[in-house]
C-alpha cells in the first residue's frame, strides 16, 4: 500500500513550474482582464457587460433593468467570475465623477464622491445610455469578429464596433502583472476634431499629421470632475511619449467676508480624489497644528454643486494658508499618465498620434465590414426583385406553368428550365402573393429595384475607393461630436515653473479692471466703443454693493504689472496671470492672486515692460510727501511682495508713475490745489526711505493724483458731480516743490470735489466710471478748454446719490478703432446712449 503512495510522487522542478505557471496566469491578465482593447477602448468585463446589455435589448430608449439581472446574464453567458468584479464594472461605467462620458445610466445609489459604495445590485437598475449605443452600433452587420464564450454555447464579439474613440474619451485604469495602464479621459469634440483632421491629411493626399499638429486640437485631459491642470509640459511629455506626470489642482476661490475674515471656497476637485477623506485629512492637519489658521471647515455640497468651505483667522493670509493646503492635501494631485493598451492582443506603450491612428484603422475595418454586408444584403434582394419583375412581365405564362406542374418542385424547375432563373428567384416566384399583380405593387417592386441598384453602385465606389471610405468616416463621426459633444471641464493654468508657458500666451493688448473691493479681470480692449460727450455709458462690470471700478489701465499681455498698496508695499504679476472674464462680470478677488495682508488694498497699478537703467519710479502719499526710487531696484519682487516705500501713521500711497528724471511732476488735491515742480528737485533715494515733501497741504486736503507733464498738453479734471474741463498744461508754471501751488478748479456745490485729473492730448480718449460701475469712454476734444479757475462742463449723466468713482485714460497706440466705432453708438443694442447734454455749458 505504502509502496503505491511513492509510486504516485512526481519530481518535479520548482523554478520551472512557477515559471510557466506565472507566466500563464500573468499572460491572461494582461491579455484578457486588466487591459483595455486600443480600439474600443474596453476590457473584458466592460465589453461584455455592453454586449449583455445590448443583448437584452436594454437600451436607453426602454425602462432600466436591475442590475441583478444584468450581472446575471453577463456572468451566465460571457464572464465566468465573481458577481461582485461585474456589478463594480457596471457601476463604475455609470458614475458622472468616474466616467467622463457615462456608458451607463443608472437608477438609484450609484455612490458618490466621498467614496460610498453603490447599493446592493438587488436594489439597483440600469440600461445603456444613448453614447453607448455609438459603441454597439452595426454589431449585427458582421462588422467585428465574434468568438466562443467560455462553454461554447455563445459566441461574444471579441471587439465592439466603437463608432468613436472611446479609450481616448473616457480613459482607463488598469493594474496587470508587471505593467499597468493609466489613460486619462478626454474631451469627445476635441479628440473627434483630431480624428478628422488625420482623415482630412489622408484625402486631400497632405504629408502625414504630425503629433504637432495634433497637440493643437486636443489641449489636454478633461476630467468629469473638473480641477484645473498646471502648464502643459506634463501633458506634452505624456502625448509624445506615452508616459507623463500631469499635476491637477482644484478649483477654489478666495472671498472675503463682511466680518473682515476670509475664507477659501473649493467648488472642483481633482480626478479621482475622495472628498470625504479630504476633508478628513484637512481637519487632521489643523488638529496636529501642522496648518495654523483655519478657524471652521464645512461640506456645503448640493445638487446644484461641489462647495467645501475653509474659513479663516482674520490675520493670517489666505495665499499662504491655500499654498499649504496644496503641498500637504490632495487639492493639488499628480495624475501618472501611462498610454497602455492591447495592440493584436500584445501590450503596448503609444503616442497619442499612434492610439488615433489605431482607433482610425479600426474605423476602416468596421465601415468596410459593415459596406460589404450591406453590399450582399443588397444584391440579394435586388436578384430576388429581378425575377419577380419577370414574373410580371410574363405572368400569364408564369400562372399556366404553376397551374399545370403537380407541385411546387416541378414548377419551380419548369420557371428555372423557361426564364432560366436562380433556385432563390423560383422560390419568391411560387411564393408570390397575388396582390403584387395590382398595378400599385408592380411600380413598388420596380422602384425598389431601381433604389437597390443605386444602392449598390454606391456601395461598390465606397469599397473601390479609401478616400471615398474615409469620408463615410468622417461624415458619422461628426454627427456623433454634434449630437454628444460638450465644452471641456478642466482648465488648463499656467505652471511657475514651466517657463514654456509664456510662449503659447498670445501677445495683445488687453483692458484691466479693478474694483475698489479688489476684484480684479482682464478684458480684450475692443469691449468698449467710443461715445459722445454725455452720454449714459455701457455696464462695465457687475459690481457688489458699494463697490465700485477704481482702476482701469490698457497693458499688454506679457508686459509686467506692479501692484503698489496702501501700506506701502508692491508686488508684481505679468499681464496673463490676470484672469479673463467678460465685460459684465465681476472678476476674481485679487487677494487670489496676490499675497496681500490683511488690511491692505491696491493703491496704484503700473504695467512695466522691462526694467532699464536711468529710469525711476515717482510716488506720491495723500499727505503730500513724494519719493523717486530707481526701477532697477524693484526687479526683484518676490511672492510675498517687497517694501517700496517707509509711510508715517495715517499717510497712504496714491501714486506711481515711471519716470526718466526729465519729467515735471503735477500734483493736484481734492481742494482744487495744483503745484508743478521739476522731478530733478526730489532727489534719488532707495528703496525702503520715507520721500520728501512735495506740496503743502491746507488743512483736511488730500493729494488725489500725480500726473507727469509728458503725458499731455492739458489737464482734464474731473469732480464728483460729472463736471470736467481742459485746462492748458502752461498755465501751471512749474515752482519749487513743498509749495501751496496754484488753484486749478472751482469747486462749487453743483461740482463737488475733485476725484481725478490726467494729462491727455485733443486726440485722447478718456474712460469715466462712476460708484454703479458704469463706465463711458468719451474723446477728449469734445470737452471744453476753460482756465484754471472755472469748474468745466458736464461729462456724464448721474442719477441721484451716483458719483464718479474715477477715471482712466485710453493710452495712444492701444486703440485702431473703426470709424463706425469712433461714432456715437446709439445703433448698438449694449450702449443706451443719450444725446449730447450741452445745458452745462
Amino acid at each position: 500500500m505504502e509502496d503505491n503512495i511513492f509510486d504516485k510522487v512526481h519530481e518535479v522542478d520548482l523554478k520551472k513550474t512557477m515559471e510557466t505557471s506565472y507566466i500563464d496566469y500573468a499572460m491572461s491578465v494582461i491579455a484578457s482582464r486588466a487591459l483595455p482593447d486600443v480600439r474600443d477602448g474596453l476590457k473584458p468585463v466592460q465589453r461584455r457587460i455592453l454586449y449583455s446589455m445590448n443583448d437584452l435589448g436594454n437600451g436607453p430608449d426602454k425602462p432600466h433593468r436591475k442590475c441583478a439581472r444584468i450581472v446575471g446574464e453577463t456572468m451566465g453567458k460571457y464572464h465566468p467570475h465573481g458577481d461582485s468584479s461585474i456589478y463594480g464594472a457596471l457601476v463604475n461605467m455609470a458614475q458622472e465623477w468616474s466616467t467622463r462620458y457615462p456608458l451607463v445610466d443608472g437608477h438609484g445609489n450609484f455612490g458618490s464622491v466621498d467614496g460610498d459604495g453603490a447599493a446592493a445590485m438587488r436594489y439597483t437598475e440600469a440600461r445603456l445610455s444613448k453614447i453607448s449605443m455609438e459603441l454597439t452600433a452595426d454589431i449585427n452587420k458582421n462588422t467585428v469578429d465574434f468568438a466562443p464564450n467560455f462553454d461554447e454555447t455563445e459566441k461574444e464579439p471579441t471587439v465592439l464596433p466603437a463608432r468613436f474613440p472611446n479609450l481616448l474619451v473616457n480613459g482607463t485604469s488598469g493594474i496587470a502583472v508587471g505593467m499597468a495602464t493609466n489613460i486619462p479621459p478626454h474631451n469627445l469634440k476635441e479628440v473627434i476634431n483630431a480624428v478628422v483632421q488625420i482623415i482630412d491629411d489622408q484625402i486631400e493626399d497632405r504629408e502625414e499629421t504630425t503629433i504637432e499638429e495634433i497637440l493643437k486640437i486636443i489641449k489636454g485631459p478633461d476630467f468629469p470632475t473638473g480641477g484645473m491642470i498646471l502648464g502643459t509640459r506634463g501633458i506634452e511629455e505624456a502625448y509624445r511619449t506615452g508616459r507623463g506626470k500631469i499635476r491637477v489642482r482644484a478649483i477654489t476661490d478666495i472671498e472675503a467676508m463682511p466680518n473682515g475674515k476670509s475664507r477659501i471656497i473649493v467648488t472642483e476637485l481633482p480626478f479621482m480624489v475622495n472628498k470625504a477623506r479630504l476633508i478628513e485629512k484637512i481637519a487632521e492637519m489643523v488638529r496636529d497644528k501642522r496648518i495654523d489658521g483655519i478657524t471652521d471647515l464645512s461640506d456645503q455640497s448640493s445638487r446644484e454643486g461641489m462647495r467645501i468651505v475653509i474659513e479663516l483667522r482674520r490675520d493670517v493670509n489666505a495665499n499662504v494658508i491655500l499654498n499649504q493646503l496644496y503641498k500637504h492635501t490632495q487639492l493639488q494631485d499628480t495624475f501618472g499618465v501611462i498610454m497602455l493598451a492591447l495592440v493584436g492582443n500584445q501590450p503596448k506603450v503609444m503616442n497619442l498620434l499612434e492610439m488615433l491612428n489605431h482607433y482610425l484603422n479600426h474605423q476602416e475595418e468596421v465601415v468596410t465590414r459593415r459596406t460589404q454586408y450591406e453590399l450582399n444584403k443588397a444584391e440579394e434582394r435586388a436578384h430576388i426583385l429581378k425575377g419577380l419583375l419577370i414574373a410580371l412581365d410574363n405572368i400569364d405564362e408564369v400562372i399556366n406553368i404553376i397551374r399545370g406542374s403537380q407541385n411546387v418542385q416541378i414548377a419551380k424547375a419548369e420557371l428555372i428550365e423557361r426564364f432560366g432563373l436562380s433556385e432563390v428567384q423560383a422560390q419568391a416566384i411560387v411564393d408570390m402573393r397575388l396582390r403584387a399583380l395590382t398595378g400599385l405593387e408592380r411600380e413598388k417592386i420596380e422602384a425598389e429595384y431601381k433604389e437597390l441598384m443605386e444602392q449598390i453602385s454606391r456601395l461598390k465606389a465606397i469599397l473601390a475607393d479609401r478616400k471615398l471610405l474615409l469620408g463615410v468616416i468622417k461624415e458619422e463621426i461628426l454627427v456623433i461630436r454634434d449630437k454628444y459633444g460638450d465644452e471641456r471641464r478642466t482648465s488648463i493654468g499656467f505652471d511657475e515653473f514651466d517657463i514654456s508657458m509664456e510662449d503659447l500666451i498670445p501677445r495683445e493688448d488687453v483692458v484691466i479692471t479693478m474694483t475698489k473691493l479688489g476684484y480684479i479681470k482682464r478684458m480684450s480692449n475692443d469691449t468698449f466703443k467710443a461715445q459722445n460727450r454725455g452720454g449714459k455709458g455701457i455696464k462695465g462690470m457687475q459690481t457688489l454693493d458699494e463697490d465700485y471700478v477704481e482702476e482701469l489701465f490698457m497693458t499688454h499681455t506679457h508686459h509686467y504689472i506692479m501692484f503698489f498698496t496702501n501700506t506701502g508695499r508692491v508686488y508684481r504679476l505679468k499681464g496673463y496671470e490676470i484672469p479673463e472674464a467678460s465685460r459684465t462680470s465681476r472678476g476674481t478677488a485679487i487677494i487670489n492672486l496676490l499675497q496681500l495682508m490683511p488690511g491692505e488694498k491696491i493703491s496704484a497699478v503700473i504695467p512695466i515692460e522691462e526694467y532699464r537703467e536711468g529710469e525711476y519710479l515717482f510716488m506720491a502719499t495723500k499727505k503730500g510727501l513724494v519719493k523717486k526710487t530707481p526701477i532697477t531696484d524693484y526687479a526683484n519682487v518676490r511672492k510675498t511682495g517687497l517694501a517700496a516705500i517707509t509711510l508715517r501713521e495715517e499717510d497712504e500711497l496714491i501714486e506711481v508713475k515711471y519716470t526718466d528724471n526729465n519729467q515735471d511732476i503735477l500734483l493736484v488735491t481734492k481742494y482744487g490745489q495744483c503745484i508743478r515742480f521739476k522731478e530733478t528737485d526730489v532727489r534719488s533715494t532707495g528703496r525702503t526711505s520715507m520721500g520728501v515733501r512735495g506740496m503743502n497741504l491746507s488743512d483736511r486736503d488730500e493729494v488725489i493724483g500725480m500726473q507727469l507733464d509728458s503725458q499731455g498738453s492739458e489737464l482734464l479734471f474731473v469732480s464728483e458731480k460729472g463736471m470736467g474741463k481742459r485746462t492748458d498744461m502752461d498755465e501751471f508754471t512749474p515752482q519749487n516743490r513743498g509749495g501751496k501751488g496754484v488753484k486749478c478748479y472751482k469747486i462749487t456745490e453743483k461740482t463737488g470735489n475733485v476725484v481725478g485729473v490726467k494729462a491727455v492730448n485733443e486726440e485722447d480718449e478718456i474712460m469715466i466710471i462712476n460708484t454703479e460701475g458704469i463706465i463711458i469712454r468719451m474723446k477728449c476734444e469734445g470737452i471744453s478748454v476753460l482756465g484754471r479757475i472755472t469748474s468745466g462742463v458736464k461729462l456724464i449723466n448721474l442719477k441721484d446719490k451716483d458719483i464718479v468713482a474715477s477715471i482712466a485714460k485710453v493710452r495712444k497706440g492701444d486703440e485702431d478703432d473703426s470709424e463706425e466705432e469712433q461714432e456715437s453708438t446709439s445703433e448698438s443694442e449694449e450702449a443706451d446712449v443719450t444725446e449730447n447734454d450741452t445745458s452745462e455749458e
